[in-house]
């Protein structure tokens, strides 16, 4: 009776769990580039037409106090860990400090650890090389472009956001269209391919940063308007709203819309929704949903931006603003929450779940502030970071913001930030100062260099870029604006060696694709200790050292010398484990 009646139960047993499992919601966390608050029409554009995500707007929860960091690369560091930018390492967008601690465990470890097929579509900005890739960080499949934007140093030589050469799962490949219709048909294809498990997609879109290009049927509608600051920004948004339309219903066709759980949100203030006198004025021309300040800016425009939510199966829907203070480091915990996926140990994350808030829960709401940071300042004209400068920390009722000069604002009354009241107020900068402190001893302790490992199984030859330079203060040439000039200017790449051994190095001005010559007389490199040189022969398409080097850190500096003397860096240099 007992075998016949466990043989009995088991199938049974097998069934819930097999059901159980189904039931787990899937997740697209959908983030857009350089778009801001007030570039969409739900929030009140008055020029700027996006049914399809007004449509969602309508449809979900909607966080209407969100606030990120005032730029790509730290946003997408503290969305993907939980933890404060400056925290995970990955605080700037260039110069060696785009990648985030090896510690660090990201959202697709976090998934793909609970049993979910992770993907990755778009632009990832976290490190080009190993072991930095999405694909190194937790993410199963991957369809990406390196850099920060198309077009970009490191990115494929020749992309120009059409029929462009992207990365899949390690390998490159040729795509035809326009990037972000090449971004929504890979997230769809994952999608389609995946329907009968859990999923978690990130599609991370390049759009609408610079350059402004999109196919013109799109930016049309704007071309002439002199309320419009860039006829081509407004359509790169325009067509981001229709692959959304295109994505929803896809999902709807799928049988999936009821039990996926739907993000939108952006990374920073608009880039070009509106004219602005520098980084931090009200905008000249255009519409910025009443705020002060731009990317780049720590004031109101520079970081808050949209989040909407929605899941039916999970009660997220119908339509609802919540106007309590979140910020990016809340996505990890929040969704990890509504998944029902335990957060170990391992993570740690500074952010808090936001399920309470989305479920209407009694519980007591354990946040009175949160502070951004913009360590360096615009143009990493102010590295290392300093205490305080470049900051606002941020309580429901005010901002005090330390951005050439002290400000406070009461952003209830005054949400354009136009009065600075901190004389009459030296109570609330006090305490508001006060919660910096804790903030600061933390992160300043990682705000340390990130190494790129060279010799590793995963990626081997790697090919470095001078955008990876780390640089004492500014940028380094990070674009082919600049190192079309060549530019008498070199940095050390801050290396793991992952095993002693012979490697060969590899000197170029451009990428090996471009297929030109170094226009230069003589070579030099230093790593670990040593020094070479060698002369440049004519035509030469790249200058190759071969040397014995021991496993550990090393730093690696190029110089290629003019017949004047004068040297730059080797912009790009491949480094290959024989």
């Amino acid at each position: 009776m007992n075998r016949q009646f466990t043989f009995l139960f088991l199938p049974l047993l097998c069934l819930v769990a097999v059901h159980a499992f189904a039931a787990r919601p899937n997740v697209i966390l959908v983030m857009t580039d350089d778009q801001g608050y007030g570039d969409l029409s739900c929030h009140g554009n008055p020029i700027l037409k996006t049914p399809h995500l007004d449509a969602l707007h309508h449809e979900s929860i909607r966080f209407t106090d969100f606030h990120v960091s005032p730029f790509c690369t730290p946003t997408r560091a503290a969305l993907m860990t939980g933890n404060h930018p400056g925290y995970t390492g990955a605080y700037r967008t260039s110069s060696g400090r785009t990648m985030m601690h090896r510690d660090e465990k990201t959202l697709a470890n976090l998934f793909g650890e609970s049993g979910y097929v992770t993907g990755m579509v778009g632009k990832w900005h976290l490190g080009d090389n190993a072991p930095h890739r999405p694909q190194d960080r937790g993410f199963q499949h991957v369809v990406w472009h390196r850099c920060g934007g198309i077009g970009q140093a490191s990115d494929h030589w020749g992309n120009d956001y059409f029929d462009d050469i992207y990365e899949r799962n390690g390998k490159f490949e040729k795509f035809e269209g326009y990037c972000t219709d090449v971004w929504f048909r890979e997230g769809i294809r994952f999608v389609e391919e995946n329907n009968d498990k859990p999923f978690f997609l990130y599609l991370a879109l390049n759009a609408p940063h610079g350059p402004y290009r999109v196919p013109q049927q799109w930016a049309k509608p704007y071309v002439g308007n002199k309320a419009v600051a860039n006829a081509n920004f407004y359509g790169m948004i325009a067509n981001i709203d229709h692959n959304m339309g295109m994505l929803r219903r896809r999902l709807s066709e799928l049988g999936l819309a009821e039990n996926t759980i739907l993000v939108f949100m952006t990374d920073n203030g608009t880039a070009a929704g509106a004219k602005f006198r520098g980084l931090d004025s009200r905008p000249q021309v255009g519409y910025n949903a009443g705020m002060r300040g731009k990317k780049s800016s720590v004031y109101e425009g520079g970081h808050r931006v949209p989040f909407f939510i929605h899941w039916p199966s999970g009660g997220l829907s119908g339509g609802k603003d919540i106007e309590t203070l979140a910020a990016h480091i809340d996505v990890l915990p929040t969704l990890a929450d509504l998944c029902d996926i335990p957060v170990s140990n391992d993570y740690k994350p500074d952010g808090v779940s936001l399920k309470p808030l989305l479920v209407g829960s009694d519980q007591a709401w354990g946040r009175d502030h949160h502070v951004v940071q913009y360590h360096g300042g615009a143009g990493a004209t102010s590295l290392p970071s300093k205490p305080f400068e470049y900051t606002v920390v941020l309580s429901e009722r005010w901002r005090l913001v330390e951005s050439n000069g002290l400000g406070l604002y009461d952003i209830q009354t005054d949400p354009a930030q136009k009065n600075n009241i901190a004389d009459e107020h030296p109570d609330v900068v006090a305490e508001l100062r006060a919660h910096y402190e804790p903030f600061w001893k933390q992160v300043s302790l990682r705000l340390t260099p990130v190494r790129i490992d060279v010799g590793n199984p995963a990626e081997n030859p790697t090919v470095l870029c001078s955008q990876d330079w780390l640089m004492p203060a500014g940028n380094p040439p990070w674009n082919f604006g600049t190192i079309n000039r060549l530019p008498k200017v070199t940095g050390p790449w801050m290396l793991e060696v992952k095993k002693a051994g012979r490697y060969r190095i590899t000197l170029r001005q451009f990428p090996k694709q471009a297929d030109k010559p170094v226009i230069a007389v003589r070579a030099r490199i230093e790593i670990a200790g040593k020094i070479e040189e060698s002369p440049v022969a004519q035509g030469s398409k790249g200058v190759v050292f071969e040397i014995t080097l021991p496993a550990g850190p090393a730093e690696l500096v190029t110089w290629l010398y003019d017949e004047n003397g004068k040297a730059g860096g080797a912009y790009f240099t491949e480094v290959e484990a024989l």
